[in-house]
């Protein structure tokens, strides 16, 4: 066998509609397009997002960076520079932190942001760490719980 025998098996390929070549061809006069209007023209259709000269979809929306999450996660978020009030060895929660008066609001579960500095160890229970705030604490010898709330 040589490379100019290979072919395709008989049967597997279908040869190409010749169009508007007579009534005996099968796709004579106006080739399978019907009568007239732009979609039988030559040249193709409407390219794609064209609406009829509406303004179309992609000109309509807003021209944003990028759209808001539908079910976005809330979180109560507090920076770890603020629990420096709090007493060495203490457990660290939403709840407990509203009894302090550290936090006013519960927006949600708990997520502790790493700004500020801290120096006291202290047991921290809440839903997220971001790493900066996760670090800090382990570095000043306290611990960090993920809890589901």
């Amino acid at each position: 066998m040589r490379l100019h025998d290979l072919a395709p098996q008989k049967g597997s390929k279908k040869r190409k509609r010749r169009l508007g070549r007579g009534i005996s061809a099968g796709q004579g006069a106006s080739s399978g397009k019907g009568m007239r209007g732009q979609k039988s023209r030559s040249g193709g259709s409407t390219r794609p997002g064209f609406e009829g000269g509406q303004m179309p979809l992609y000109r309509r929306l807003p021209k944003l960076k990028h759209f808001t999450v539908i079910n976005r996660k809330h979180y109560t978020t507090i920076n770890v520079g603020k629990l420096r009030s709090l007493p060495a060895n203490t457990e660290v929660t939403l709840a407990s932190l509203m009894e302090a008066g550290i936090v006013t609001t519960n927006d949600g579960p708990l997520k502790m942001l790493g700004d500020g500095e801290l120096t006291t160890p202290l047991s921290v229970k809440a839903a997220a760490f971001t790493a900066g705030a996760r670090k800090k604490i382990e570095a000043a010898g306290g611990s960090c719980e993920v809890v589901n709330a």
